[in-house]
C-alpha cells in the first residue's frame, strides 16, 4: 500500500488559505462599495413652490405644513380603476413599514379635484387603511393642483377625450411614480413604480432608504 504524500495537507492548507483571502477580499470590496453608495449626494431635482390645497377633512394645507418633514407624494384619481388602485395599496405598504419614530409623511394629490372632493378623499383613504395623521390627501383647484403636481412634483396628469377611453373610468393618464421630498422642501428622488422591468419589491426599499437618510440630514 502506498504511503499517504506529506505534500497533500500542505496542498489543502493553502487552499483553505487562498479561500479565506479570497472571501475577505469580496467582503472587503463590498463594504467599499456600500460606503460609497452611502457617501454619495442624492441630487437635488429641485425646489417644490409654495401652495394651498385642502385634504381629505376639508382644512387648507399649505408648503408651510409639510417643511420639516420628508415626504413621499404621488398622484391618483379615485374612480381609477387600473394603476391607481395599486399605487394606494404601495402607498399604504410604505405607510406600514415607516417607524413609529418617523416623521415622514405620505402625501397623495388627485388629478381629478372635480369628483374628488374631500368626502370623497376621506372614503378612498380608509378603504386603504390610511392613518391621516401620516397620510394625507389632497384636492384643490385645479390651478392649484397642477402647479404642486407637474411644476414642483414632475406628476403629470393628462385628461382622456371620451372618445379616447378604452373604460368608462379611464379619465386621466397620469404619472405611476412616487417622489420623495426634504424637509427644505427639495425634491430629492423619483421612483417609478410600475411598468415591466420594475419590481415593487424592490423599489420600496429604495424609497424607504432614502427617506431614512433625508430624515438624517443626508
Amino acid at each position: 500500500m502506498a504511503e499517504p504524500s506529506p505534500q497533500l495537507p500542505r496542498i489543502l492548507w493553502l487552499g483553505f488559505g487562498m479561500l479565506l483571502v479570497f472571501l475577505g477580499l469580496v467582503y472587503l470590496l463590498s463594504v467599499a462599495e456600500l460606503k460609497q453608495t452611502r457617501d454619495k449626494a442624492l441630487p437635488v431635482i429641485g425646489a417644490v413652490a409654495d401652495f394651498t390645497l385642502t385634504n381629505q377633512d376639508g382644512q387648507a394645507i399649505t408648503l408651510a405644513d409639510l417643511t420639516n418633514h420628508v415626504w413621499v407624494a404621488d398622484i391618483i384619481f379615485t374612480r381609477c380603476a387600473a394603476s391607481c388602485p395599486i399605487m394606494s395599496s404601495q402607498m399604504k405598504s410604505l405607510q406600514d413599514a415607516l417607524p413609529p419614530s418617523s416623521g415622514a409623511k405620505l402625501v397623495t394629490l388627485t388629478c381629478d379635484p372635480d369628483y374628488d372632493t374631500p368626502p370623497i378623499l376621506k372614503k378612498y383613504g380608509a378603504h386603504y387603511g390610511a392613518d391621516f395623521q401620516r397620510w394625507i390627501l389632497l384636492t384643490g383647484a385645479p390651478k392649484e393642483l397642477a402647479g404642486l403636481a407637474t411644476r414642483s412634483l414632475k406628476l403629470g396628469a393628462t385628461p382622456v377625450a371620451p372618445q379616447d377611453r378604452n373604460t368608462p373610468t379611464d379619465f386621466f393618464v397620469h404619472s405611476t411614480i412616487f417622489v420623495v421630498v426634504d424637509k427644505q422642501a427639495r425634491l430629492r428622488g423619483i421612483f417609478q413604480t410600475e411598468g415591466q422591468d420594475v419590481d415593487w419589491t424592490t423599489v420600496k426599499p429604495q424609497i424607504l432608504a432614502t427617506v431614512k437618510r433625508l430624515e438624517g440630514g443626508g
